[in-house]
């Protein structure tokens, strides 16, 4: 865990690392990929960014990098710049502003601070910029606010955790969910799907903020949090979390005062896998269950502003799936995976491979 705070706190100190990245390689990657452009690659020359609201966690780096290896993948793309907005909602928007200012003629935007950034996209989009909000939902329409938001089914995360849970906890209990910031979507989305399920099921019952505790994501918080909710409710029968491995830490410190960690379902991560490998033989109780955490989402993001910039073929989706990753229990699809050789900060459901992961921001 010491090692994926020390990667977090790089990404977090500047545009950075992910920033680097992005600048050097698109501006490169033409030639690399000229001869096998996709179809999503139209003939027309853009320069096109990528922003943050939050970029200072390792989930961002490895999507950012996601993103910039499908850009890549594009001629027609001759820089792709990025911008981390920190965690400040005036900063996300200046960054938004800036780009359009610059000229880019694609923006992808990840609107951490949802409806909070919607007038700076409508401006985007007014100004003849494809924008393409994703992933957390900023409010406003397709075709007025912004060009297209590419969302998730994250009701459908909520849905696999609900019914793992019925299949393992037939007694029912108390369940706890942990997301992110305050009404972002995916947390909202994520316990509809849940609760939707267990409607029917009275056995599980809700404790703690609802729809969510909010973490906004990061390990330090998600301690407070975790901490104050274990004093408020001696017995949590379920954990669910749509940033698993940002409770590493908080789930360590817990255990060490005696606390049995309980049925724990959420999305993965090396160092949550390698953390319950060495964890569950000494609590049996403690069996988890993971979905994607979905770092390629950015590249469906990528690829539908691309296509509607450079004339290219539209993905044929505006939605980018939840599905189910590692099973304790039933080793479906997937048995808990665990790479220790590895840092605890890549996500082995992604598209990039861990090896590569490991690599991104050393020099």
């Amino acid at each position: 865990m010491t090692r994926t705070k020390s990667r977090v706190l790089k990404v977090a100190s500047s545009v950075g690392v992910a920033g680097l990245l992005l600048a050097s390689a698109i501006t490169s990657a033409a030639t690399s990929h000229a001869a096998a452009a996709p179809s999503w690659c139209g003939p027309k020359k853009i320069t096109a960014a990528l922003t943050d609201g939050f970029g200072g966690n390792s989930w961002r780096l490895v999507t950012t990098a996601a993103a910039q290896d499908e850009a890549s993948k594009c001629p027609s793309v001759t820089k792709l710049y990025y911008a981390d907005g920190q965690g400040n909602t005036s900063k996300a928007i200046s960054d938004i502003k800036g780009f359009v200012a610059k000229g880019v003629k694609a923006l992808v935007v990840f609107p951490d601070a949802g409806k909070a950034v919607l007038p700076a996209l409508r401006s985007a989009y007014k100004a003849g910029v494809v924008t393409v909000p994703y992933r957390v939902f900023p409010g406003g329409t397709d075709g007025v606010d912004y060009t297209a938001f590419i969302g998730s089914n994250f009701k459908q995360a909520g849905i696999l955790w609900a019914n793992w849970a019925l299949k393992n906890l037939p007694k029912g209990g108390n369940v706890l969910f942990l997301s992110g910031p305050a009404g972002n979507s995916q947390g909202i989305d994520e316990a509809a799907g849940f609760w939707g399920v267990m409607a029917s099921h009275p056995e599980f019952k809700k404790i703690g903020a609802q729809p969510f505790e909010v973490t906004n994501w990061d390990p330090a918080l998600s301690q407070q949090v975790l901490t104050a909710a274990i004093a408020a409710n001696p017995k949590i029968d379920l954990i669910l979390s749509d940033f698993g491995p940002s409770l590493v830490g908080a789930l360590t410190a817990a255990s060490k005062t005696g606390w049995k960690i309980p049925a724990f379902a959420a999305s993965d991560g090396n160092v949550l896998g390698c953390f319950w490998q060495d964890n569950h033989a000494a609590n049996p109780d403690f069996n988890m269950f993971t979905v994607s955490t979905q770092n390629d989402h950015a590249r469906l993001a990528i690829d539908y502003a691309v296509a509607k910039a450079t004339g290219g073929k539209l993905p044929t989706t505006t939605s980018y799936p939840s599905y189910a990753f590692e099973d304790s229990v039933s080793g479906k699809p997937s048995a808990v995976q665990c790479r220790k050789d590895l840092p605890g900060d890549v996500y082995l459901s992604a598209q990039m491979s861990g090896d590569l992961q490991a690599k991104l921001g050393k020099k």
